[in-house]
């Protein structure tokens, strides 16, 4: 009995862990323990218990989101992702207890932190949403740790998190003495790696290059909006534009999609917007939405000083209400004061094959246009800067509903405000520019991800192969094996 309540309070335990390590404000450093009550429930429990207690844990930690998920699509639908979010830990720690319950090698405790690496990089190549809840983006906002990204993507970030709980949770369970060299193995590459990261970083900032602004006004230019309303908005933009250029900014972006508009109705504000940057002499980066009643596009407009549609961006990866939106393929960079600009749009900057793309074109700083959705303003902004770190270029987000950030190749936030209604929120900062800086992620992509995706394959096999019952030990008992204690003193 007190063993199932113990398994039962590690359960609830993990739950809430997970929960608070991998929401939208995830606590950076509780992500390389969350996992451990659940790891440990699981390897003490029978097949069948360790199966629900994991469902269990794998729902209160997904049922976070469940709110924000209910901002994008309706609510069953919102409840159906909530449970299938919970999946990839079922997956995860139910294949790394098969194979540790069937295998005395210390060296299983590889299959929690490969499997995890599977689910993360098959998810960021064939899922709609890519990796978007990856455990790596617990840490986006602690610099040192997210520095390795450069080396090899999230992928590697999502080993060494889920390499540490395995670690402790097998030890506990067979002995420290039995997992000594996997766990020094851990401890040196998690001091590798933030070593890395601290040195990775300069000390000292990028120079400061062009003096570039941000406005955003939450305020959506949606068909039930007022006209003389939507003239308000337009106008202050206006009036924001204008104040940004007079104190200096050379470049000013605006979030994405202002209003949703028919062709002709979108010529007028393409006139307008033309005529705002020729007579403020800046480049102008304007999110619009088109739609011809055939097709639906959304769109960054780069205009540059002298008036002219300099680029006519399309957004490449659609959020979950604008899937009938078309995407583009294109890829748009442009030169400004010896500074090489790319153009992306919101959740394009949530695909880390895009940032790489953009690296590999040698862009030292993408212009970003983006609408967020409140409870995610923290966590999409922390998320999209990652790809600089990833691929080497700073990064100007100006988002409605969200936040105006900032951020330079590292991920150092240089400047940032919140987004507001009406009149809205304007920010001036300094880029932090250098020259195109070559990460090895930009040349071998997700390499280290594949490699483990292979390496978890052929695991797999171990979990179900059939071994005599006397090979491994058992897996139901926290006690410290006898031949770990220390002998009794003598009397």
């Amino acid at each position: 009995m007190h063993k199932r309540i113990l398994d039962v309070a590690l359960a609830l335990a993990g739950g809430l862990a997970l929960r608070w390590a991998f929401g939208l404000q995830p606590i950076w450093w509780l992500a390389w323990l969350a996992p451990l009550p659940v790891l440990l429930t699981a390897l003490r429990s029978t097949p069948f218990a360790a199966f629900v207690l994991t469902m269990v844990a794998a729902l209160i930690g997904s049922s976070g989101n469940l709110h924000y998920f209910s901002l994008l699509v309706p609510m069953p639908l919102a409840l159906l992702i909530t449970v299938l979010s919970a999946l990839p830990w079922m997956l995860a720690i139910g294949v790394a207890r098969r194979i540790v319950a069937r295998h005395t090698s210390p060296w299983a405790v590889l299959a929690y932190p490969l499997v995890w690496c599977a689910i993360d990089t098959l998810l960021a190549h064939l899922h709609p949403d890519t990796n978007w809840g990856s455990l790596a983006y617990s840490q986006a906002g602690f610099l040192p740790t997210v520095q390795i990204t450069a080396l090899a993507g999230t992928a590697a970030l999502v080993f060494l998190l889920s390499l540490v709980p395995a670690v402790l949770a097998l030890a506990v369970v067979r002995g420290w003495r039995a997992m000594r060299i996997p766990a020094l193995c851990t401890l040196a590459l998690v001091m590798a790696s933030a070593i890395f990261g601290f040195l990775r970083v300069p000390s000292t900032a990028p120079a400061q290059g062009d003096l570039v602004g941000l406005a955003a006004i939450d305020d959506f230019i949606g068909p039930r909006m007022p006209a003389a309303r939507a003239e308000h908005v337009w106008r202050q933009y206006e009036r924001h534009v204008e104040t940004l250029a007079a104190q200096g900014a050379r470049v000013v972006v605006l979030p994405e999609k202002i209003a949703v508009m028919a062709p002709d109705a979108a010529a007028g504000i393409e006139r307008r917007m033309s005529a705002l940057a020729r007579r403020t002499k800046v480049r102008l980066v304007v999110g619009i939405g088109i739609d011809d009643g055939r097709h639906k596009r959304n769109l960054a407009w780069l205009f540059a000083p002298d008036g002219s549609l300099d680029a006519n961006y399309q957004k490449h990866h659609m959020a979950p209400p604008e899937r009938d939106f078309t995407p583009g393929v294109a890829f748009d960079l442009r030169t400004v004061g010896g500074t090489r600009y790319g153009l992306a749009i919101c959740k394009d900057m949530h695909f880390a094959a895009m940032g790489r793309a953009y690296g590999q074109k040698r862009a030292q700083a993408m212009l970003v246009p983006a609408w967020d959705f409140g409870e995610d303003s923290v966590y999409a902004a922390r998320l999209s800067a990652l790809r600089g770190v990833e691929s080497g270029f700073a990064m100007v987000r100006a988002a409605r509903e969200g936040l105006l950030t900032v951020t330079d190749a590292y991920g150092r936030i240089v400047a940032e405000t919140r987004s507001a209604p009406l009149p809205g929120a304007v920010l001036l900062a300094h880029l932090p520019v250098q020259a195109p800086l070559q990460t090895l992620y930009q040349r071998t992509g997700d390499l280290f991800g594949w490699l483990c995706t292979g390496a978890a394959l052929l695991m797999l096999p171990l979990g179900w192969r059939r071994t005599p019952k006397a090979v491994a030990p058992p897996l139901t008992d926290l006690s410290v094996p006898s031949a770990s204690l220390p002998a009794r003193p003598s009397a």
